[in-house]
């Protein structure tokens, strides 16, 4: 037997950001801040900083809109963050929230209930908190037994609890929920033109599981690789208040050129590279889940991949309506296009971050 994603699921927040609208608030902060720093931008001791527009939004990541825990906090120019309110310890954290709901879904698709569940994991960029484990709060908010656990691997969160979930199995586990919940708003630094516009809020699960009698996704081949480089950071950390320094600044950053010039070839190559070890060409995969971070770096890795005259709509695009959804992107687009793909074809669910961190998994979709 095979060991397949039989479901998935997949949970938003009502309200969404347009490209406009974060235009005018990060361009309102702009104008206050350069009126108020008037004088030392003239001194050369601090720079002007520059507004932005949708347009420019757009061009640079393909990304329209995004949905949202709280809307009128991160367009507050004075502020720019999200207003939240602090739950007791008995009350179900956000985090475990969202993902219970994404769960449900992803179980009544799987048609699987608590009890036949036995490992649950969290597997995104940012955990609500250090511990207890928010999975455990989600095993428990859903009655399900055996363990579970919180891990992290940036972007390639997904690709690399998928790599879990499967050796658990292979470790006589029955069945897996695994689940993403990225509330990225929450570590996104709204005053900066440079990613501002980056991120989103979603919670995605999926159900992993060996089995022969259900429709899914067989899971075929897994790579899975990290280099270190600081191009993509978030420093926030439980230290930060012992080193005295500004705690507001440990927020997500990147040096977008950087990592657009790096990790386009290197995901390439690993997707390649596995293509050919599994005697596969690129014309034998009919859609390829890739990270939803930036539409122009899934247009050049599709090339590199399927080269210059690939039809686009094989790497399905999201991001234009989530923007950046952080681990949750790929399992967006395969919950979102999975339906594309008919009985015995293959796809590619690719993932790719800060780490640097790339996953890469060939499956095959098996129709009961």
């Amino acid at each position: 037997m095979g060991i397949r994603i039989t479901g998935t699921g997949l949970f938003h927040p009502t309200e969404t950001i347009s490209n406009e609208e974060l235009a005018v608030s990060l361009n309102a902060y702009v104008e206050q801040y350069n009126q108020d720093n008037a004088e030392k931008i003239a001194s050369g001791e601090l720079e002007e900083l520059r507004g932005s527009s949708a347009e420019f939004i757009e061009k640079a990541s393909g990304i329209k809109s995004r949905y949202v825990i709280e809307k009128s906090g991160i367009l507050d120019p004075t502020r720019l963050r999200p207003r939240l309110s602090e739950r007791s310890n008995d009350e179900l954290s956000l985090q475990a929230e969202w993902g219970v709901i994404a769960a449900k879904q992803a179980m009544e698709n799987a048609g699987v209930t608590a009890e036949d569940i036995d490992v649950v994991i969290l597997a995104c960029s940012n955990m609500q908190r250090a511990y207890p484990a928010v999975a455990i709060e989600i095993q428990s908010a859903l009655g399900i037994q055996g363990y579970a656990y919180d891990m992290n691997v940036a972007c390639s969160a997904a690709t690399f609890g998928l790599k879990q979930a499967a050796d658990a199995i292979h470790s006589g586990a029955r069945r897996v929920l695994l689940v993403n919940v990225e509330i990225t708003s929450g570590h996104l630094d709204y005053r900066n033109r440079d990613c501002h516009f980056i991120f989103g809020d979603v919670a995605t699960a999926s159900i992993i599981e060996e089995t022969t009698a259900k429709t899914g996704f067989e899971i075929l081949d897994i790579h899975l690789f990290t280099q270190f480089s600081n191009n993509i950071r978030n420093n926030f950390g439980f230290l930060n208040r012992s080193e005295d320094a500004i705690v507001d600044d440990k927020l997500f950053r990147q040096d977008g050129r950087k990592v657009f010039k790096d990790v386009c070839p290197l995901v390439a190559k690993i997707i390649n590279a596995q293509l050919e070890k599994m005697q596969l060409t690129a014309n034998d995969i009919k859609r390829f889940w890739l990270h939803q971070a930036n539409a122009n770096m899934n247009e050049l890795i599709l090339k590199y991949v399927a080269g210059k005259e690939a039809d686009l709509s094989r790497a399905p695009i999201i991001l234009d309506e989530f923007a950046n959804t952080s681990s949750a992107g790929v399992i967006i687009a395969l919950h979102r296009t999975g339906h594309e793909v008919n009985d015995g074809e293959y796809g590619v669910i690719s993932s790719f971050g800060a780490g640097y961190s790339v996953g890469s998994i060939v499956v095959q979709k098996h129709v009961a």
